[in-house]
């Protein structure tokens, strides 16, 4: 098997930005009917989220207008195509690779529906090549940012002297329930926003950047439950089970250790922690679990208050953070993020 190496990171993000501040005014006035003591409740959710601001793909007005799903969806579609081309382009770029040297193309975004999927596109946009390997990832919500990165390194360490991208892109703004005074729903609009990414990776002998050691798949057993969508006449609608953050905590040593451990490594060997930020609950939850081990997840905390949760983004936005450090030569990385299923995704990655 030859080495697969994780070369950059660009990001994109939508036009338009609001603060917290400035959001909590359009929740008061869409729960204006509610009573006072369920206003205030939700203000401290907003409040308390760890999310100072968030980009959405259209005006805050327009999220609080009640459209209808088709009319989000087509919103959610031209985004996508924009701002899943700028992040590819840029990508490419900073390289200066050559669209057509690309090899294989995942896309990644559970926030809408197309059909073609986001990759169709892009070879049409950016003139990839005719022949290139397409994989659409559809429905893996929070945790396909890393899941593409595991299918980009299987194909790639049996595929030497080859090119990857993987491009995500999700819009939780398409998927706002106007009529859902539920927590779940409350909650993801608390924390949710809009934005894209692109990883570039290579299996060249010369290829730079971080080597990826290994990827992996755990699935907790009985929980599909916990998080997702139902499709309704109205778009999605989420699904986030309060007890997420307890069901990552009880299988979190099956999680971590024996992943490190087939890989000849301790967990005092992992540097750094590249952790999705689902939400300020399982942040704290994850953080109070890595704190017993000596370690920290900072940076996660700093993207979620700089962009909020953008589901399959997010962790793409926390390696960024890492790639644009100095690293010493043998430095660990552990890329972690839990999703629909319920599962977790692991990467390991060497400096």
């Amino acid at each position: 098997m030859t080495n697969t190496h994780i070369v950059g990171v660009s990001k994109a993000l939508p036009p338009y930005t609001r603060s917290t501040n400035e959001i909590i005014p359009y929740i008061q006035t869409w729960l204006e009917n509610e009573d006072d003591r369920f206003r205030r409740k939700i203000t401290k959710i907003f409040e308390g989220a760890g999310v100072d601001k968030r980009y959405g793909i259209m005006p805050i007005e327009e999220v609080f207008t009640t459209t209808s799903f088709e009319e989000k969806n087509k919103v959610y579609e031209k985004s996508a195509k924009e701002l899943g081309a700028k992040a590819l382009q840029k990508a490419l770029d900073d390289q200066q690779w050559n669209p057509e040297s690309l090899d294989f193309i995942i896309t990644v975004s559970c926030t809408g529906i197309m059909i073609p999927s986001l990759d169709a596109y892009l070879i049409n946009s950016l003139g990839l090549r005719t022949n290139i390997v397409r994989l659409p990832v559809t429905e893996m919500g929070c945790a396909a940012g890393v899941s593409g990165l595991i299918y980009a390194y299987n194909f790639l360490r049996a595929n030497p002297g080859k090119r990857a991208a993987i491009v995500a892109f999700e819009s939780a703004t398409a998927t706002f329930q106007h009529n859902d005074f539920s927590m779940a729903n409350m909650v993801s609009a608390a924390i949710f926003g809009d934005g894209a990414a692109c990883v570039l990776l290579s299996s060249e002998k010369e290829a730079a950047g971080p080597k990826i050691i290994d990827g992996e798949m755990y699935h907790y057993p009985e929980s599909t439950h916990l998080m997702g969508f139902d499709m309704t006449n109205t778009g999605l609608q989420m699904i986030l089970d309060p007890k997420v953050p307890e069901r990552i905590a009880t299988d979190f040593e099956k999680v971590i250790y024996p992943f490190i451990e087939q890989n000849n490594r301790r967990i005092e060997d992992v540097d750094h922690l590249i952790f999705h930020p689902g939400g300020k609950k399982i942040v704290q939850a994850v953080e109070t679990l890595f704190g017993e081990m000596g370690k920290n997840i900072n940076e996660t905390k700093e993207v979620l208050r700089e962009y909020g949760n953008m589901s399959s983004v997010t962790v793409l936005y926390v390696l960024q953070k890492f790639l644009h450090r100095n690293m010493a030569k043998g430095e660990l990385g552990l890329i972690l993020s839990f999703g629909p299923g319920f599962s977790a995704q692991r990467v390991l990655i060497e400096w």
